[in-house]
């Protein structure tokens, strides 16, 4: 079921009830009543294709706003791909206004693509080309109030071509449909002035404080008393009021407000307590309502490390990507739904995530709320990948707007801890983009920059190590791991490219292994030569399953006991499944690992083999298959990572199976220091007979189901 939820104000949330006209006396959210008054434009809304410069006769067609025009009814043909029968798509519907038309009436639209213009009772009222970032238009001049009825007209572009060269359109070089549409909230946005514009929430976490600095609007000159009000934000507790009287503002440009309020003994958010605050801040005449979490994220040069709340932090995690998931069979209307987006980011957290990069492009509004109340630290990625052939012509002077409206849309979430500038891509223009926006968040976080030079010190740097890509197209590097007995000749620090090294600054793992199965079990444009080599032409649907289970499972063992790089994000969560769409390039290149969707079901293996091997006190077993003669003796290593800022004992179990027998055990006690490591050996006779054997280690540690890591043991004759 949907929830309807709108941003406004840039950075600010107020829950929408249904999708009637609010009334004069504003909104409710958190149970505070606010003086906006904020009319949901979405529902239902007509739709019709046709050329870029003429408003259609007849809008045969209905769409749901937010969504996709995919799911238009009835379906029109093509969608996603560019095509003779269009050149736009254009919405209608009506609204009505209660009352007098206030000082302010602004139209947001949180996001459209590609490219939106606006007409307004057969007035054109402004254009925004950006396909990622909100749309913000001033519709005062031409809104009927008194319950009259208003005609609202938005046109889209139907592919990316719509947009001019240099403009960021969301390329992808694994997606095949650029499904246009208004893919987030709509609202009308009614208020007085002084109207606030702008809110940033600065955490002070050491100091227990938190700074808010506001943008104020008026056409006419005077003055305000200011109130802002702290809360709690889940049991509207107020914590703290400032008021400020006498606050100037002139008739011309904004004026800014700057606050400090005091929060002693402030409860600080984090993954574990995602504990959040929230803010109502009033001028008398306007009023708006947003939460924030009081908590510091940076990067430790010296150590590699993240620094969450003053201390250190493991990120092991995921990714989501978003418009690669638009285009999937199964997709529906799935990114719009609350519920089931709370349930995603719940099974995320089962797999002892704590964090996602939202990959190649931004998810609507509502998961941010999801993840601030979940508990997740997110890397937010732009949708920018060029690799080396920058198929868009990017420029910096078309990224630097979007980059800001980006960061004032979102920098009072908690959950974002990173700004990404974009994916695996060589360009001076992001990096001119970075250093002419980055001093506009207070909050001062960390940039990742690519494949492209990091542009401070304080920033971090993607590591992509596809080890096996070799095995897929020998042009696109050797094939140093062939399988995993070729992991010992492995550095655990990551490699980087001559640019990412200019600096040295932390590296987060974000993408890896290269074994990606489509849900049906089969495997990707990428993957099946890899599948022909490691299982031969005719493996079952289990064995791939499997060996990817096994596979990624050891290979994050092994980057996470590496203890080089900042986080481990495995790639991905969520993406399409495109089976029997081959060959390339319609086949998909990546997957998921859902079975059914609808409930958020795992495929067993993964759930279980992946989830043992970001378990917060992890375990690796340092052996990678080498053939071993029967009989002998041999020394098993086995390794426990501490990602806890406790210190953790239990026990550790070396076993060996063939089949259902248990042909060997061992168990020796531990103790790690917090965030430490420990190293076990344990020397053990390998079976006499020749043959195929399970070789792992068993790890149990009190607060924390029992977790494994699982090889393979080949016995030869000596």
């Amino acid at each position: 079921m949907r929830t309807a939820v709108v941003l406004f104000g840039v950075g600010v949330l107020v829950s929408m009830v249904g999708g009637a006209p609010v009334g004069a006396s504003g909104v409710t959210h958190d149970g505070v009543t606010t003086n906006r008054r904020i009319i949901d434009l979405n529902g239902t809304w007509q739709v019709a294709e046709g050329a870029m410069d003429s408003i259609p006769g007849r809008f045969g067609h209905t769409v749901l706003v937010p969504g996709l025009i995919d799911m238009a009814r009835p379906a029109f043909a093509g969608v996603g791909k560019k095509s003779e029968r269009r050149q736009a798509f254009w919405y209608r519907r009506t609204l009505t206004v209660e009352g007098p038309i206030p000082d302010v009436a602004m139209l947001k639209l949180n996001k459209a693509r590609y490219g939106t213009k606006v007409w307004l009772n057969g007035q054109l009222v402004g254009e925004h080309l950006p396909c990622f970032t909100p749309t913000y238009l001033d519709v005062k001049p031409h809104l009927k109030g008194s319950g009259q009825d208003n005609e609202l007209i938005v046109r889209v572009g139907a592919d990316r071509d719509a947009l001019p060269a240099g403009q960021p359109t969301g390329w992808d070089f694994e997606k095949y449909l650029y499904i246009p549409g208004i893919y987030d909230d709509v609202a009308l946005i009614l208020t007085s002035e002084p109207f606030i514009r702008n809110v940033q929430v600065v955490p002070d976490i050491e100091a227990e404080r938190v700074r808010i600095v506001a943008e104020l609007q008026s056409s006419r000159s005077g003055s305000c008393t200011t109130v802002c009000k702290v809360s709690e934000a889940g049991s509207g507790k107020v914590v703290v009021t400032v008021e400020r009287a006498d606050v100037p503002f002139s008739g011309e440009g904004l004026t800014r407000l700057d606050i400090t309020i005091p929060l002693e003994a402030c409860r600080l958010w984090s993954p574990e307590d995602p504990f959040l605050y929230g803010l109502r801040l009033s001028t008398g005449g306007d009023e708006v309502v947003t939460r924030f979490g009081m908590r510091s994220f940076r990067f430790d040069r010296e150590t590699g490390r993240a620094i969450l709340n003053g201390k250190p932090y493991l990120m092991r995690g995921t990714n989501v990507c978003a418009y690669r998931f638009f285009e999937d069979a199964e997709r529906g209307d799935k990114p719009w739904d609350r519920d089931w987006v709370r349930r995603l980011h719940e099974r995320f957290k089962g797999m002892h995530w704590n964090s996602i990069r939202y990959c190649i492009g931004f998810p609507p509004e509502l998961w941010y709320d999801v993840a601030d109340e979940v508990g997740f630290l997110i890397q937010d990625e732009f949708p920018i990948w060029t690799l080396s052939e920058d198929p868009e012509k990017l420029t910096a002077e078309k990224i630097v707007p979007e980059y800001t409206e980006w960061m004032r849309e979102r920098w009072n979430h908690p959950c974002v801890v990173i700004w990404d500038a974009q994916n695996e891509s060589n360009t001076p223009e992001t990096g001119k983009a970075i250093n002419a926006v980055r001093h506009l968040d207070l909050s001062n976080r960390p940039w990742d920059n690519g494949w492209a030079e990091p542009q401070s010190e304080q920033d971090c740097v993607e590591a992509h190590p596809y080890l096996m890509i070799g095995l897929f197209n020998p042009a696109w590097g050797s094939a140093k791991v062939a399988s995993l007995k070729d992991m010992v000749n492995v550095s655990p620090l990551p490699p980087l490219n001559e640019a990412q090294r200019k600096l040295k600054v932390p590296i987060i793992i974000n993408e890896y292994a290269w074994l990606w199965l489509n849900r049906d079990g089969t495997p990707t444009c990428l993957t099946e030569p890899v599948y022909g080599k490691l299982l031969g032409p005719n493996s079952t649907t289990e064995e791939r399953r499997l060996l990817f289970a096994r596979y990624l499972a050891a290979k994050t063992e092994f980057w996470r006991s590496g203890r080089q790089c900042a986080g481990v994000l495995h790639f991905c969560g969520l993406g399409y499944s495109r089976a029997g769409d081959k060959p390339r390039p319609e086949g998909g290149a990546t997957s998921d690992h859902f079975i059914d969707l609808e409930k958020l079901v795992f495929e067993p293996h993964f759930e279980r083999y992946v989830g043992d091997a970001f378990a917060p006190v992890g375990v690796m077993l340092d052996y990678w298959g080498q053939d071993l003669p029967a009989g002998e003796k041999h020394e098993f290593e086995i390794v426990v990572t501490n990602d806890l800022a406790l210190e953790r004992e239990g026990n550790v179990r070396l076993l060996i199976r063939k089949g259902d027998a248990l042909l060997a055990r061992q168990e020796k006690p531990f103790r790690v220091d917090a965030l430490g490591q420990k190293r076990l050996s344990f020397t053990q006779t390998v079976p006499y007979d020749p043959g195929l054997y399970l070789v792992m280690a068993d790890l149990a540690v009190a607060g924390q189901e029992p977790v494994r890591s699982v090889r393979d043991l080949t016995v030869v004759a000596k």
